[in-house]
């Protein structure tokens, strides 16, 4: 039986956080759950690992044979791959040989990490994490003449091979992992409708090739105005693990948050800095600070569970805090097809009720509702 995720914080009570990524889902599942996230798992693409083994073996004996000159690797799931292939077919003393003999290059710091895992050292490391700085620093260094041997990342061409072999370099490709179709296609076009209709808090990206699929299947059902226009105006929170991940989400129109360095650890603690920082999107009300979720409301740190519409009433009332807002504009809010104003009214009814004794929403008699905030002169 496994235990449940020891809890560090309530930060993200209430939060729900949509991860559409495959890899290391479960390493990011527990480290959002331990900051009290509720978290949802929808991978836009699964990795094929080591693709074409007998083709990865055959090159790499030849590698043993015609050893190269420069390794370039360009990720860390990629690297080892290839390493646990080359260890299986029992290569392991000859290859490591080779990459003593090697200049090795690394296309960022997670690349880095698996050369040191495997016991090798980088010569160099692309601290942008992009093909193209890569590509610029090899090309200026000169490789005319050289044999260069390029593991390849999982989305396919990078143009690296091009570039080096138009540079006058003899390359051998590897690759060792692609990507492959979502496991369920279904639960991913589910995730951008979930989004687009306010029903999650949070979604992080942890590649490129993850966040275009997501987008393009967030096109494909109708969804993609919906999280833009939500994740424009902050009402669900669009992460990035680093610069080249946000790269198709700029594109599609969405500033995504991005942490400081590109590791999952920096990233978990970007969102909770979102949620429970100085800067934290919080109201103050008469009665305490406001933090508005998709399932509910967050009062001085404590969770209420709230109906949708009303987490959408409060949602509408929060755009302006304080400033009244008409029943039409509320009945524009809701997502009930069946919307009117005296759904509004009972929206209203049954969220002051869920709340119990705190009182949030003040009606302004013929003119609509506001939350019931703290004026500057009061506070």
């Amino acid at each position: 039986m496994t235990s449940p995720p020891r809890t560090i914080s309530t930060v993200l009570l209430g939060c729900t956080v949509l991860l559409p990524v495959d890899r290391r889902s479960g390493e990011l599942t527990a480290a959002l759950e331990r900051h009290g996230a509720k978290v949802r798992v929808a991978p836009a693409l699964t990795i094929i690992p080591h693709v074409d083994d007998d083709e990865l073996i055959a090159q790499t004996r030849q590698l043993v044979v015609d050893p190269p000159d420069v390794v370039v690797a360009t990720t860390g799931v990629g690297f080892r791959g290839w390493m646990e292939t080359a260890d299986e077919a029992g290569l392991h003393d000859d290859l490591s040989a080779v990459m003593h003999r090697a200049r090795i290059v690394a296309r960022g710091p997670k690349a880095r990490g698996a050369i040191q895992q495997a016991g090798y050292d980088a010569d160099w490391v692309a601290e942008s994490e992009t093909s193209a700085e890569l590509r610029d620093f090899l090309v200026a260094e000169g490789i005319e003449g050289l044999h260069v041997a390029v593991q390849h990342h999982g989305s396919g061409a990078d143009g690296l091979d091009e570039a080096f072999e138009a540079a006058g370099a003899r390359v051998t490709s590897l690759t060792v992992y692609r990507w492959g179709p979502p496991p369920d296609a279904a639960l991913v076009a589910a995730s951008t409708q979930q989004v687009a209709r306010g029903e999650v808090d949070a979604v992080l990206f942890t590649s490129a090739p993850a966040a275009r699929e997501w987008l393009l299947a967030a096109e494909r059902a109708d969804a993609i105005e919906g999280v833009a226009s939500r994740a424009r105006d902050g009402r669900v929170l669009v992460a990035a693990v680093g610069p080249i991940t946000a790269g198709p989400l700029r594109d599609a129109g969405i500033d995504p948050l991005v942490p400081d360095r590109g590791r999952l650890g920096a990233l978990v603690r970007a969102v909770v800095t979102h949620y429970g920082g100085a800067d934290a999107p919080f109201i103050p009300t008469t009665a305490g600070r406001l933090g508005i979720r998709s399932s509910g409301i967050v009062l001085d740190g404590e969770f209420t569970p709230l109906p949708r519409t009303g987490v959408e009433i409060l949602r509408a009332l929060a755009r302006e805090p304080g400033h009244v807002v008409s029943r039409a504009a509320l009945v524009a809010a809701l997502s009930t097809a069946e919307a009117s104003g005296h759904a509004v009214e009972v929206a209203v009814a049954r969220t002051r009720e869920a709340l119990g004794g705190i009182d949030l929403i003040r009606t302004v008699y013929k003119r609509g509702y506001r939350l019931d905030v703290i004026d500057e002169e009061d506070s």
